[in-house]
């Protein structure tokens, strides 16, 4: 399986690690720590180093009840960062995460080559033109509901959980696709802690495999997410690296084919685990995301 992202092929043949590079004030679990431009790029760099295959850069927190960021600001916050990730770092796959159009146009003119849309392109109604013309892959995530709202009352409730992602998912794989990007560029994200409840986020991580059967590579981003310190009773974010490398290597044994991630050494360890269990199983054995 392959993922085409302008002039690069992600190769996902083996399950490869988004290393998450916040470049914001307000994030979750690392809001501040990369908001130089020499600081991010560090952080870039060390997680290459420790086997990222993608880097994603937000320029914006979509936690539960923040706020909108004006598209100027993430412009100004990201597009530095993206230039020099790219100037230093040759031909790692970068990843703007952003609800929007500007945003996403000023990030690949930079050098990024994926959009990382948390609302599926729903957002701004430019956004899929940006993605068409720029020939950037695109990961489709499932939302219910806002950053602003998507949580309030503990989540809102689904009849069968996964059931409703994949029919969201197959519309919306269908809808971009009838506007004139390719299939091979698409990449589903079942959108983990977005609109969710504890249970929800659990189901999705058993039934990976039924994403997976949508077509396009499933992307699993459950590091560090409140469900984890739920589950594993550590409430510091910065503490759940572990419960978070063990929800990647459940996602990789489910199909998925990427796995968005803050602890990327850690990560890659247990990526590494759960594909060789995996393709035992398949009678195969690629299993490698390689250290750098």
């Amino acid at each position: 399986m392959m993922v085409r992202s302008r002039d690069r092929a992600v190769d996902l043949h083996a399950p490869v690690v988004m290393g998450v590079l916040n470049v914001t004030p307000d994030s979750f679990s690392d809001g501040g720590a990369y908001a130089t431009v020499d600081g991010a790029l560090d952080h870039a760099r060390v997680m290459i180093e420790q086997g990222a295959v993608i880097v994603d850069v937000g320029p914006e927190s979509t936690r539960p009840g923040s706020q909108p960021v004006p598209s100027d600001e993430q412009i100004a916050r990201a597009v530095p960062v993206i230039r020099a990730i790219r100037a230093a770092c040759g031909d790692i796959v970068l990843s703007i995460d952003t609800r929007s159009a500007a945003v996403a146009r000023a990030a690949l003119e930079a050098g990024a080559d994926m959009v990382n849309d948390v609302s599926a392109l729903r957002d701004d109604e430019e956004m899929v033109d940006v993605v068409a013309e720029s020939s950037a892959a695109v990961v489709l995530m499932h939302r219910r509901g806002t950053a602003a709202d998507m949580q309030r009352g503990g989540g809102p409730r689904y009849g069968d959980v996964v059931e409703e992602i994949t029919r969201f998912l197959r519309e919306r794989v269908d809808w971009t696709v009838a506007r004139g990007v390719e299939r091979s560029r698409i990449v589903i994200d079942p959108g983990i802690g977005f609109g969710k409840r504890v249970e929800h986020n659990l189901q999705i991580l058993r039934d990976v495999e039924r994403l997976a059967a949508i077509g396009p590579p499933v992307l699993i981003g459950a590091s560090r997410k409140a469900f984890i310190g739920n589950v594993s009773g550590v409430t510091d974010p910065k503490r759940r690296d572990a419960a978070s490398a063990a929800s990647a290597a459940i996602a990789v044994l489910g199909g998925a084919a990427i796995v968005r991630a803050h602890d990327v050494s850690s990560t890659v360890d247990a990526v590494r685990v759960a594909a060789a269990v995996r393709a035992a199983g398949a009678g195969v054995m690629r299993c490698e995301p390689t250290r750098r």
